[in-house]
This record gives structure tokens, C-alpha cells and sequence, in this order.
């Protein structure tokens, strides 16, 4: 979801104990390519910090309050990844 001219991605892999597999390459190698409609944009991604994180969690599970389910789900923190054009 769009937080100002960033993108706010959820690793969430459905409240599974594990990383999705994208999330550890993106935080292997954070270029990346986001195509939205006919729109591609270059970003780089990173996850957020401990402070974005709450923010945008809470922002997040008032627009999809599915998220909550899948925190309840998992032992790990769920992460978010703020993508930032390049």
C-alpha cells in the first residue's frame, strides 16, 4: 500500500512460521522493479524500523484487518518493507 511516494509490502506468507522466500531476496539484494497497472517503478527496498513498523502496521490492519489473523497465526513478527524510487 502507498505511504507518501513510498510502497509498503507485508511478508506475512499467510501467518506461516517462515519468510516468504521474496522477502529474503529482497532483503538479499533490495533493487527491485514494482509494476503497478502499466506504471513500473525502480525501488529499493528495506524493512522498516521498529517505529515505521508500528505506524504502518496499524495503518495496515485498519484497511485489511485479515492481518490480524495471520499475526495471531505466527510466532514471528510479521515484517514490513518500505520500497523507496530510485
Amino acid at each position: 500500500f502507498p505511504d507518501g511516494e513510498d510502497l509498503v509490502v507485508v511478508a506475512s506468507n499467510g501467518g506461516q512460521d517462515w519468510y516468504p522466500d521474496w522477502w529474503r531476496n529482497l532483503m538479499n539484494d533490495p533493487r527491485a522493479t514494482v509494476e503497478i497497472g502499466r506504471t513500473r517503478r525502480r525501488v529499493v527496498a528495506r524493512a522498516a524500523t521498529p517505529d515505521e513498523r508500528s505506524r504502518l502496521w496499524g495503518a495496515l490492519t485498519a484497511r485489511a484487518p485479515g492481518y490480524l489473523e495471520y499475526e495471531r497465526r505466527t510466532s514471528r513478527e510479521i515484517p514490513l518493507g518500505v520500497l523507496r524510487p530510485q
